[in-house]
């Protein structure tokens, strides 16, 4: 983070005039403005303001390329040829452009996300959390979104269809737009299109913060659980939520996670051999497959046994103990097979 303090951020009171270029759009601008209002000004009216539709707020908004209104903005950012984020410019369309520590140029969405982003962070995130999970999901949304932006906006790496920027794109009117309807009409659309394309990212942003927050939530639960589990390799989780990631990402020697699903049931899950591949490290016992209610109940000996999918990667029970059984026989039956085998 810069030593300076950002426009606008401590200065609650005064009103911040920030402002991009007008013309075609792209998600680095796009993203940078959704920053700012989160960061900046969260109870305003994101897309009127785009507008000029919605009431003042602390955040006024422009888009011109107008070098006199370019000198008299507070923020700008994505034009203008300069970075000096002690002053507010934040362009990194020169020669020298910022740089990341490993070298990747950055957009100015990134810079924007560098100065302003645990601001707006903090503005989305509803419930109390201390500074370093604010500073991990600040972490966290660099690394999988600013990133991949900083890349595609750079020439370095394309997002892909379907992303981000993809969607950003979509939200420009056609080239022949100016054309058919006049200039007047193709600048009006143009405006709300880039209203649509914020609206969409700022939809994302808010999703992807509380996501990140959740997650890392789940990976404190899913550690202490696995600290606490008599045999490593069945992990009891109180609540449903994600095991995978964090099984993998600390190389966690889990087969089976057992947890309460929203049908009133427990499940045990197969961790799969890697991350988001097919297949279990263990799969579930061969007999077991495709079963249901009192056939399987009978094969495995659990009495409230539910079903065991055919693919082998998932079972269930009535009770916690129920699928905690199941896993621990699957255990078993797999033990046996193998040493039938040696």
């Amino acid at each position: 983070m810069s030593e300076h303090t950002p426009i606008g951020l401590g200065h609650e009171a005064t009103i911040t005039t920030a402002l991009t270029h007008s013309g075609n759009f792209h998600v680095d601008e796009t993203l940078g403005y959704v920053v700012l209002h989160y960061a900046l000004a969260p109870m305003g009216d994101l897309r009127a303001r785009i507008l000029g539709e919605g009431p003042d707020d602390c955040l006024k908004f422009f888009r011109s390329r107008d070098p006199e209104r370019i000198q008299a903005a507070d923020i700008v950012f994505d034009v203008g040829g300069v970075y000096d984020p002690s002053k507010g410019r934040y362009d990194h369309h020169m020669k020298d452009k910022p740089l990341r520590e490993d070298g990747t140029p950055y957009s100015a969405a990134g810079l924007l996300w560098k100065d302003y982003g645990k601001a707006a962070v903090r503005n989305l995130v509803r419930i109390n959390v201390d500074d370093a999970t604010i500073t991990a999901i600040w972490q966290s949304i660099d690394k999988s979104l600013v990133v991949p932006i900083d890349q595609d906006d750079n020439g370095i790496a394309k997002m892909g269809k379907l992303s981000l920027a993809d969607i950003v794109s979509a939200c420009s009117p056609p080239w022949d737009t100016g054309e058919l309807h006049g200039p007047e009409e193709a600048k009006r659309r143009e405006t709300l299109g880039f209203a649509n394309a914020a609206t969409a990212v700022a939809s994302h942003l808010v999703n992807t913060v509380d996501r990140v927050r959740a997650s890392l939530k789940a990976t404190e639960r899913v550690l202490s659980a696995y600290k606490n589990a008599q045999d490593k390799r069945i992990l009891l989780m109180e609540t449903g939520m994600p095991t995978e990631k964090v099984i993998f990402e600390h190389d966690l020697p889990v087969i089976y996670v057992v947890s309460p699903t929203g049908a009133g049931q427990w499940n045990v899950k197969a961790i799969p051999p890697e991350r988001g591949a097919f297949g279990q490290r263990i799969s579930l016992p061969e007999a077991w497959g495709g079963l249901n209610g009192q056939g399987l109940a009978e094969v495995c000996g659990v009495a409230d046994a539910v079903f065991a999918h055919p693919a082998r990667f998932i079972c269930g029970a009535a009770s916690r103990e129920g699928a905690l059984a199941m896993a621990r026989q699957a255990l078993e039956i797999d033990a046996e097979l193998k040493q039938q085998q040696s």
